[in-house]
């Protein structure tokens, strides 16, 4: 008899007490159960259970093989219930968060492509710089830029990007060129609040040296585009990702400065809840992100 069909209908006899429940449950004949049950403790040689004439109860091997056998189950159901779930064509409402800078410039035009591939989805996007709490707010998945924390998510890195210190040809002509990590202690920095740092760029020099430099002029936002526009006005030295720079240095409306510092590469990851099964909808958009995004960056992202 299948190993399955014997654990199976030995979990429903524990699960309902006694054989004539068991196979109510199953929609089997009692006598169908009792030679599951009599074929399973004979290939193990042992006696899973206890009968009296009201009541059956598992012995303490059976309770510890109903144990395993329970686990092994539903092992065995949620396999089942993946490889449907995975010809399951995606359908139903995606909730999903995303940085506004990136989202503005990189995901909305990829939204409506998805949609298109993919009819019977609806996307509700939540453009937000602040870090979801995605079960507790309901989101199905999340970009997230930089370094990831700890975390129970699940992650999928989709591209890299690379922050420049870049600044407009006019606020150069006006206040001279840095040469150094140094030099920028006598320029205007624009802060963007939202830095895991703080009120400091960590900068490294191709020496491998780290260094701090405070961050505090005249502006401060917590949006990176508002930031590469106050850049290109003129109102100061920006350290801007190259998904939001865009053609800006390569059309001349800023300058990269200071070629010699290096920058950590910042990682773009879709999180969404862990699990063992990913939803079709969930899966289906992580997929569509990968391939549009696959091969841009790190220095330059089209706009």
């Amino acid at each position: 008899m299948d190993r399955l069909s014997e654990m199976e209908a030995f979990v429903a006899v524990v699960d309902q007490g006694g054989f004539t429940d068991a196979a109510k449950k199953l929609g089997m004949s009692k006598s169908a159960i009792s030679k599951h049950v009599s074929s399973l403790e004979a290939r193990l040689g042992a006696r899973l259970l206890n009968r009296t004439t009201r009541r059956v109860n598992p012995t303490e091997i059976g309770l510890a093989y109903y144990d395993r056998a329970t686990t092994v189950l539903t092992g065995a159901l949620e396999a089942d219930e993946m490889v449907n779930a995975m010809q399951t064509a995606p359908r139903g409402a995606l909730r999903v968060s995303v940085p506004v800078s990136f989202g503005i410039s990189q995901v909305s035009g990829l939204v409506g492509e998805f949609l298109n591939e993919y009819p019977e989805v609806s996307v509700n996007m939540v453009l937000d710089d602040r870090f979801v709490e995605l079960v507790a707010e309901g989101f199905d998945v999340a970009i997230r830029i930089g370094r990831l924390e700890d975390s129970t998510l699940r992650a999928r890195k989709l591209a890299e990007s690379r922050a420049l210190i870049v600044a407009s040809p006019g606020y150069l002509a006006m206040h001279g060129t840095p040469e150094t990590i140094d030099d920028l202690a006598d320029h205007t920095l624009l802060h963007y609040s939202n830095l895991s740092t703080g009120n400091f760029w960590r900068l490294r020099t191709k020496s491998g040296e780290e260094r701090h430099v405070r961050v505090g002029g005249r502006l401060t936002a917590n949006n990176g585009e508002s930031l590469r526009r106050a850049a290109e006005s003129g109102l100061g030295i920006g350290l801007v990702p190259s998904f939001i720079l865009g053609r800006a240095v390569e059309e001349g409306r800023l300058v990269a400065l200071l070629p010699d510092v290096e920058q950590d590469m910042l990682g773009i990851y879709a999180v969404y809840p862990p699990g063992r099964f990913t939803q079709p909808k969930v899966r289906a958009f992580i997929d569509f992100l990968a391939d549009r995004l696959k091969g841009r960056g790190p220095d330059v992202w089209p706009e």
